[in-house]
This record gives structure tokens, sequence and C-alpha cells, in this order.
């Protein structure tokens, strides 16, 4: 499931995007631009929707801020505001938003726009397999081949695979996939990741197969 953050520090309109889009996508919310920056420092956000009003930070200096951070700067960004000069739309544009929606907004359209950009931004994930350099996955059948060799997982390794193929050579830490896979009020402990990226890197390392997922030290883990 893709990771949606919310900045908007007006509670009403947080909960009723939150409601619209929790459905199908894991909701993440900020009331302002400083503590969106920490949440998409300790989560790995796919999209965000952003208000233009914050406090202390407007949403075009926090939208200006991320896009010059090296591990956010790829996210995407939709503008939801009441801002509907056309100047305000350009400076956003031109800053790096992927889309302006200018409230009020239907949930059609809301849903409509966010899947839009989605599919720009993550083309893999609307297509019926994932690939990343020998290794194929069928989504729909949940089979992982590499190098044409069915590779058996437990479903919790496929779902572990899943994340690393949608987000190469991005480091999660132990604690991010504990919460992404376990959550964190689990009673499951931190090295569990461990075990099962040791079976996981086990069962995908055929032979004549290079090492993919790449251990960072004092971090996590990464698809090499």
């Amino acid at each position: 499931m893709l990771n949606i953050l919310i900045v908007e520090d007006d509670v009403t309109i947080r909960e009723l995007l939150s409601y619209n889009l929790k459905k199908k996508f894991k909701i993440l919310e900020a009331n302002s631009g400083e503590e969106a920056i920490d949440v998409c420092d300790n989560n790995n956000i796919h999209l965000i929707l952003l208000d233009w009003m914050l406090p202390e930070m407007s949403g075009l200096s926090f939208l200006r801020t991320i896009k010059k951070q090296k591990n956010n700067s790829e996210i995407p960004v939709i503008f939801v505001t009441a801002r509907e000069d056309e100047k305000d739309k350009i400076a956003g544009l031109t800053s790096g938003a992927d889309d302006y929606i200018t409230k009020p907004f239907s949930h059609l359209e809301l849903l409509a726009r966010v899947e839009a950009v989605l599919k720009r931004t993550y083309p893999n994930l609307y297509s019926d397999n994932l690939s990343y350099e020998d290794i194929k996955i069928d989504i729909k059948s949940h089979k992982v081949y590499r190098k044409n060799n069915l590779i058996k997982l437990s479903p919790k390794e496929y779902d572990l695979l899943v994340n690393f193929v949608i987000n190469p050579k991005l480091v999660f830490s132990r604690e991010q996939l504990l919460d992404k896979f376990w959550g964190l009020e689990s009673d499951v402990e931190l090295r569990t990741v461990d075990v099962h990226i040791r079976r996981l890197r086990k069962a995908i390392n055929i032979e004549h197969c290079k090492e993919i997922i790449r251990t960072v030290r004092s971090t996590g883990y990464a698809l090499d």
C-alpha cells in the first residue's frame, strides 16, 4: 500500500482528505511544514498533498525545501489549496509541484488526480508485473522468478521483496520495516526483520546471481 502524506493545518479538511483516500492508501498527517519534513525523513512517502497556507512555513516554502533534499526531492507533490490565482498556480508548479487542486473539490476529482500523478511517477505499480534486473514479480499470482527460476517465498518475504523492488536504492531502517510489515505496536522484536531479510536473501540468491539486498551499516537495508 502506498503512503500519502497530508500536510494541512485545518483538522476538518485533513480528516476529509484522509477519509476520501484511506481505503486505497496508507495516510500519514502533518499540520505544519516542519512536522511534514520530519515525517518525510522517517517514512517512505509516495505522494504529498500540500496546503499552501500553513503556520510558520508556507506550503510553497516547504515544497522548495524538500526539492533541495536528496532523500525527499523525488516525492511527487499535489497542492490542495483555496488559492486559485493564476500566479499562485504558476509559482507552485514551477517550484516542483506535480498538480494543483483548488478547493472546493469533489472526491472523484481528488482520487483521479492522485492516481494520475502516482501512475506517472510509479508506472510499475500499475502494471501486472514488477521487475528489477533479473528478478520478475507477477503481482496477480504473487509468483517471483529470477532468471526464469521460480522462487518460493513466504508472504512476508514476498512483501519485503516487493517493497524493495518498488523503491530501489532507497535505504529502509529496521524500524521502518518493522512498522510497515509488522506494526510498531506488535510484540515482534526488531531482530525479526533481520531474520526475514536473511531468509529472503537465501531464497533469491540462486547460483551465479549477485547479492542485491545490501546491508547499510547501523541503518538497515536497500536494494542495490
